[in-house]
């Protein structure tokens, strides 16, 4: 498979507009997943790192658009990254985090989504709260217990990955200052 390099997906963030504020996100996204992934491939995985490093870095390309990730899917599909645009198309409302032995570039992705606050890595108890916090400002108090129910989630699989990898991935993440 062919994935858009990082400097593509630079360039592309740079022709759809992206704000500087989300390429910021989109970078950090990425990097914190393909940290996880690499993390898990030294012991045995076969995760797709390219495919991780793109989908991290355009999963926002649109974030300023209504259902950004539909958009963003698109814009990948045209493009031909099929692949790509699986996984921005699903990474708003991934649920649930795949086993372990069945982890996949997507959970990856979406896991690193779920760890990092604007540009930088600040772990699942600072995001979910930031998403929390979101939601009551943006009139919905509802989706609180939704959101809790997917940090738990979020947290299974975590405790499943620091498991195979021998550290915590708040560890991991410090030693690559994310």
């Amino acid at each position: 498979m062919v994935y858009p390099t990082k400097n593509e997906c630079e360039q592309l963030l740079e022709r759809y507009d992206t704000p500087q504020h989300v390429r910021g996100h989109c970078r950090a996204v990425a990097e914190t997943a393909y940290t996880v992934a690499e993390a898990l491939n030294e012991k045995g995985f076969d995760l797709d790192l390219e495919l991780i490093m793109a989908a991290g870095m355009l999963h926002d390309i649109v974030r300023t658009q209504d259902k950004h990730w539909e958009g963003g899917a698109d814009i990948a599909e045209k493009l031909g990254y099929a692949a790509v645009a699986d996984i921005i198309r699903v990474h708003m409302h991934y649920s649930p985090f795949s086993d372990i032995d069945k982890v996949t570039e997507t959970d990856m992705v979406c896991l690193g989504d779920r760890l990092v606050k604007e540009d930088r890595y600040v772990g699942i108890d600072a995001r979910i709260q930031y998403i929390i916090d979101k939601a009551v400002r943006n009139g919905h108090p509802e989706a609180e217990p939704f959101i809790l129910e997917k940090k738990k989630d979020t947290e299974r699989f975590i405790e499943q990955i620091e498991k195979i990898i021998g550290k915590s991935i708040d560890s991991l993440m410090a030693e690559k200052d994310i």
